[in-house]
């Protein structure tokens, strides 16, 4: 698969690329930004909402490169990504603070690795 790079507003250029989260029988559209440094994939809790997870009852983790270093919990749920047409069943976190700091993350575990 190749996505070309995203040039944001800030004229700063990215790689995020367009993925669908689904969960049940709800998905939605989502832009996340490929970061080959990230240990796991996530998203703001606000998507998981959309798609029908109940944020607060997935397994409670804590992240705190993404966050300037101050750690912000996340909750881990069985998802499916469609990256390009390609599905895969992963595990994602959802993090209630994430979408005050940017775009979502597409990490090692549950994508990189996935491909």
């Amino acid at each position: 698969m190749k996505f070309p790079y995203k040039k944001l507003s800030t004229g700063h250029v990215r790689p995020i690329i367009p993925v669908s989260i689904s969960y049940s029988d709800k998905s939605v559209g989502y832009f996340a930004m490929v970061d080959s440094g990230a240990d796991i994939c996530i998203f703001p809790s606000e998507i998981g909402e959309i798609i029908g997870i109940d944020i607060q009852n997935g397994r409670k983790g804590y992240v705190g490169g993404i966050t300037e270093g101050e750690k912000q919990p996340y909750f881990i749920h069985d998802v499916t990504i469609d990256v390009g047409g390609w599905k895969y069943d992963i595990e994602a976190a959802f993090m209630p603070t994430l979408s005050k700091l940017g775009h979502g993350v597409l990490g090692q575990i549950g994508f990189l690795i996935c491909l």
